[in-house]
């Protein structure tokens, strides 16, 4: 896989404002998790039999938040501006997913955190051995994300309907927002 044009290219050392960059987007995605996962839960409710699994992701997506909230407090890394358009989506997102359906809802998270996969990975690549702190914390959420998809799928992702369309839809959208996030 090669870096992003945006991240520095392989054997280059990422500066201080790609490093901003990758805590801004990285920030903004873990409360767009946390946003989609209320959603399900507010269409869901706490009887459903998935909505414990929701809830434990979500836990672990406040916790993700929390520890970009500091890093990015301690490296006086500017927040993105897009804050408030991400509650309202991610929001939206998980409740309509919700609202097609349990597998709809998996299907959502297992896209989700395919994007948010490859992005670390990316991440990753750029940072090369820089920003121990950094990489180890990315590394560390990763495979967090990766048991989330895993667990999704597990749970009938696959299943929803139309989902190579519902996937490749929220994928799209990913994208969208994570490149938005590292500017905005």
């Amino acid at each position: 896989m090669s870096a992003p044009k945006d991240f520095p290219r392989p054997g280059r050392k990422a500066t201080a404002r790609e490093r901003a960059s990758m805590l801004r987007v990285d920030q903004a995605g873990e409360f767009g998790a946390i946003r989609i996962y209320a959603g399900q839960l507010a269409v869901m409710g706490d009887r459903h039999p998935d909505s414990r699994l929701i809830a434990g992701m979500l836990a672990q997506e406040e916790r993700h938040r929390s520890i970009f909230d500091a890093m990015i407090v301690e490296r006086g890394v500017r927040p993105t501006l897009l804050r408030p358009v991400w509650n309202v989506a991610g929001f939206a997102l998980g409740a309509v997913t919700a609202a097609i359906g349990p597998h709809a809802a998996m299907a959502c998270t297992a896209a989700v955190e395919t994007e948010i996969d490859r992005h670390y990975g990316e991440q990753l690549e750029a940072l090369g051995g820089d920003d121990a702190e950094l990489a180890a914390t990315i590394t560390d959420f990763q495979a967090e994300e990766l048991e989330h998809r895993d667990t999704a799928i597990a749970h009938g992702a696959e299943q929803a309907v139309a989902y190579p369309l519902l996937s490749g839809v929220i994928r799209l959208a990913c994208r969208a927002a994570i490149a938005l996030s590292k500017r905005i």
